[in-house]
């Protein structure tokens, strides 16, 4: 369970009692998870930046309707960001100028980040072949650290289904490190 969701329910009934600087602390709370979501899925500082000032927006618009007894806020927030970002993807084109799809910081580490970036290119290259609910299955477990139950709660999915979902990722990851320490093992060895 959340450590937060209690304190998450007294801010929403804060706000529906009209203390509106309680959805403040909601903000606080999750808008750097929620951003770290979102760039995960756009891979660009910006639309992540605007794209998550959308995503609290409508739930800022919505919270009078939220309901405790449904499921946890932070779920519910998560699938708001998941519905955005693919609201974003229904209507807009994809397209990345070359100088955009390089964040980097200019006293930094050039090998260093070379690096990093071939490991990433390679994590990337790995997600890309999952379908798009098992990489948010995926990071969402993984790298958010939420619950099966509010992951399945943000994917309209049940339970065990998620559960099953990324324990044959995980299966298949095994499978593919193995088969490729095999591969290197046979070129040492010849």
């Amino acid at each position: 369970m959340n450590e937060h969701a209690d304190a998450d329910f007294s801010a929403v009934r804060r706000f529906h009692d009209g203390v509106s600087e309680a959805f403040g602390e909601l903000y606080d709370r999750y808008a750097d998870g929620i951003f770290r979501f979102i760039y995960a899925k756009t891979r660009h500082r910006e639309t992540a930046e605007d794209l998550t000032s959308h995503a609290f927006i409508k739930a800022l618009e919505h919270l009078p309707a939220f309901r405790s007894e449904l499921g946890s806020f932070r779920a519910w927030l998560y699938r708001i960001a998941r519905n955005t970002v693919i609201d974003h993807y229904r209507t807009t084109r994809l397209t990345l100028d070359l100088e955009d799809a390089w964040d980097v910081a200019g006293n930094s580490d050039t090998a260093k980040e070379a690096e990093a970036q071939i490991a990433l290119h390679k994590v990337e290259k790995y997600l890309a072949d999952l379908t798009a609910e098992q990489r948010d299955v995926v990071f969402l477990r993984l790298w958010q650290d939420l619950s099966y139950a509010e992951i399945a709660q943000i994917l309209g999915k049940s339970e065990a289904s998620c559960k099953m979902m990324l324990s044959r990722v995980l299966l298949k990851i095994r499978k593919d490190v193995l088969v490729m320490l095999l591969a290197g093992l046979v070129r040492v060895i010849n």
